[in-house]
């Protein structure tokens, strides 16, 4: 019997490497066309990209610095992912993380409390701010009937509002209100970096753990097991027992403690003040990452790690060959987009190819 299904196992690999190996092809066409059509060359683009993000020690860095967020939003993503739940609302979990953070912080820092104490009940509250609008976007769903994508949406228009709200309001700079966002942090509640870089070994860190944490529940407990089973069948699972609006719940707020955790670490570690952009599209872009991955913990590790080089190396695209740097996001769209594809197109070849050998049988 083994003999038999070993080849069969390793073909349907090699199958996989194929069909995503041709989605990267054509993503690469795709954005090649766009430069052609742009008037631009494709190829001093590419390089400049690759300049922009390995050029130097410096900017190698700074593509973990991006990859902590959208890989906190992503390991938090996935637990919903699983449960079945699109929570569209990660952009107003991140944003709301990030405005508990800076309260925490305004609040207590002119106390007399450690810095580290203060730091940690900033992080803490950050996740807490997280959860709870997640949370919001549960209660809409459980018992007002409103899709989680739809709530989730809302809750983001919301949550822009208030970050403008107290920007320009009670939060705004001694005599102005600004765009540049609140006053800055005292250096001693900056989350540390190393030296002269951007990149904080505290923010890797947590992203680590966080990527293990999620490793582990979804693969290795009854929790993990719980939420599959629920993302496969929501009324199965709950005629067999499972608890499914408690454990809807838990992964909605697991996530956004994740989210609300890399609302912190921005503005901890990277801006030092809370500024309208906070989330920098962490959200959307970790939703692109769980899908591109195929909602693996272990996949999203590199493809976060890629699409955070892309961000960082079209940054030289402006200055070099006075392209917006915006084609990043070209490259990220289109290669979900034919990866997705492909996957359809997959599946209907392998169905076509199962009739077809029953038929024969």
């Amino acid at each position: 019997m083994k003999e038999i299904l070993l080849p069969r196992v390793r073909t349907s690999r090699w199958l996989t490497v194929g069909w995503q190996g041709l989605s990267i092809l054509m993503a690469l066409l795709f954005t090649t066309l766009v430069l052609l059509l742009t008037g631009a060359p494709p190829l001093e683009a590419y390089r400049q990209i690759l300049e922009g993000a390995f050029g130097s020690f410096k900017r190698a860095t700074d593509i973990l610095v991006a990859w902590v967020p959208l890989m906190l939003v992503t390991s938090g993503l996935l637990l919903t992912f699983t449960a079945g739940l699109w929570n569209i609302g990660v952009e107003g979990q991140i944003v709301l993380g990030a405005i508990a953070t800076t309260g925490v912080v305004r609040a207590l820092q002119h106390t007399d409390l450690p810095p580290p104490i203060i730091l940690v009940m900033a992080l803490l509250a950050g996740m807490a701010g997280g959860a709870a609008w997640a949370g919001l976007v549960g209660l809409l769903k459980v018992y007002g009937g409103v899709h989680e994508i739809f709530g989730g949406l809302g809750l983001n228009f919301v949550a822009t509002t208030l970050i403008l709200w107290l920007i320009f309001g009670p939060w705004k700079r001694p005599g102005i209100g600004s765009m540049s966002g609140t006053e800055p942090f005292p250096e001693r509640l900056m989350l540390p970096t190393l030296p002269g870089l951007r990149l904080s070994p505290w923010a890797l860190g947590m992203a680590l753990l966080s990527v293990a944490l999620v490793y582990v529940l979804l693969r290795n407990t009854y929790f993990g097991l719980r939420l599959k089973a629920i993302g496969k069948n929501l009324r199965a699972a709950h005629l067999l027992g499972v608890p499914t609006t408690r454990y809807l719940f838990l992964a909605l707020l697991g996530c956004g403690a994740m989210a609300g955790l890399a609302g912190s670490i921005q503005v901890t570690a990277v801006y030092h003040r809370l500024i309208p952009p906070i989330s920098s599209g962490y959200g959307y872009l970790g939703l692109l990452v769980a899908m591109l991955a195929n909602y693996r913990v272990t996949w999203s590790v590199p493809v976060a790690f890629f699409f955070s080089a892309l961000n960082i190396g079209s940054i030289q695209l402006p200055i070099t060959l006075k392209l917006d740097s915006t084609l990043s996001g070209v490259m990220q769209g289109a290669l979900v987009l034919f990866v997705l594809l492909m996957q359809g197109v997959r599946a209907r070849w392998q169905a076509k190819t199962t009739v077809e050998s029953d038929d024969g049988a």
